[in-house]
């Protein structure tokens, strides 16, 4: 599958269902910052680094700064120095969909939110992590929001 923007696939999933978060683009510009709606909604890719949440050490989950739902919780993150917020598992399978992609002239698996498509990062498996799964979901920041456990 070749990789694509949610604007570009229209108001649906992979699979032809629509997502539950859509809305028109233009109600995405009004809610986003600039720097939101390029990663989310264009693919975009925060410098590596810069994100607040590379360092973020708190128990809590991450949720989708597009559309609120709940993405990874805290005990799945882990520092594996590529400068973005890194994770070994989502909070559940089905609140991330993994397409293929190969912009950049390589093949890559991208992970957007199943709730609003948005682009959230890519995984990458098999490169040896320290983790329970042996992946590594390299998520931007500008795609997450951060609710602390209380």
């Amino acid at each position: 599958m070749a990789h694509s923007t949610p604007a570009d696939d229209g108001p649906t999933r992979p699979d032809g269902t629509p997502f539950p978060a859509h809305r028109p683009e233009e109600e995405w510009r009004e809610q986003l910052d600039p720097e939101a709606y390029r990663v989310l909604r264009a693919a975009g890719t925060e410098a590596p680094f810069t994100g607040e949440y590379t360092n973020e050490s708190r128990t809590g989950t991450f949720r989708c700064r597009g559309c609120r739902a709940e993405l990874f919780r805290s005990d799945a993150k882990f520092d594996s120095h590529c400068g973005w917020p890194s994770f070994f598992t989502p909070l559940a399978e089905d609140r991330i969909i993994l397409l293929e992609d190969s912009s950049l002239g390589m093949t890559r698996t991208e992970v957007r939110c199943a709730a609003c498509g948005g682009h959230l990062g890519h995984v990458f498996a098999g490169e040896g992590y320290p983790t329970p799964t042996d992946q590594r979901f390299c998520i931007n920041s500008v795609s997450l929001d951060f609710e602390p456990q209380e």
